[in-house]
């Protein structure tokens, strides 16, 4: 009983101790700030909401079927990586154009605006916060989970992380009062030329762990050259 308890205790402290520095809400701040700059506190917080609850369903669906639907439809963690890497290297391009759009004319351009930018799933839930590393480590602990109160353990930590992460963007929404135009726009510009650097390291580290990685080296030899010898 003991043992179950202390077990149980070990995997709510360690998804804590694992996805929180991987999600990381003190360097996702600025990125957040950046990318909706010009939305009112109120849009803000309701993205910063909406982004948390799409993490922990992300992460909880990572954790009950995660394994079995990348290994269903063949996908790696690197392969995720690089994917991830992608949409991030795009988001920050977009963030470097001084070309940024204009605010609608009329309150229904408006709502469609705000319709149209909403970050909230992507890139704030997927992939700055619930990102490859989060859901790899989250599809690890699966591996640890022996009975359905080991799942529940998980998802407690899932959401407790979640609401770390809500608490803290909430707070750097009310700092960022404090800082003028310029300065914003002069963070929109060097997080964008980071989160380009990030994005661009991730596709490094996933060609690099798919370069060192036998089995998915040997995947891609048989489906591209035996597939091959046999259409010939």
């Amino acid at each position: 009983m003991h043992e179950s308890i202390f077990k149980l205790w070990g995997l709510f402290l360690g998804t804590i101790i694992g996805i929180l520095p991987i999600m990381n809400p003190l360097a996702a701040a600025p990125t957040f700030l950046a990318i909706t700059t010009g939305d009112s506190e109120a849009r803000r917080i309701e993205q910063v909401r909406k982004a948390c609850i799409y993490v922990v369903f992300i992460l909880s669906g990572s954790l009950l079927c995660g394994s079995f639907v990348m290994n269903f439809f063949g996908i790696s963690i690197p392969g995720l990586r690089i994917a991830g890497g992608i949409i991030v290297a795009g988001i920050g391009m977009r963030m470097l154009s001084p070309n940024r759009p204009e605010g609608a004319r009329n309150r229904k351009a408006h709502q469609e605006a705000l319709a149209k930018n909403d970050v909230s799933f992507s890139p704030l839930a997927m992939p700055i916060l619930g990102g490859p590393g989060s859901i790899s480590v989250t599809i690890g602990f699966a591996s640890l989970a022996t009975s359905w109160l080991h799942y529940v353990a998980i998802i407690l930590g899932i959401c407790v992380v979640a609401l770390a992460c809500y608490l803290f963007l909430r707070l750097a929404i009310r700092m960022n009062g404090v800082l003028g135009p310029t300065a914003i726009s002069a963070m929109t510009q060097i997080m964008g030329l980071l989160l380009m650097c990030m994005g661009v390291q991730f596709v490094v580290n996933g060609a690099v762990s798919i370069a060192t990685d036998p089995e998915i080296l040997k995947t891609i030899r048989d489906v591209f050259f035996v597939s091959g010898a046999t259409t010939q």
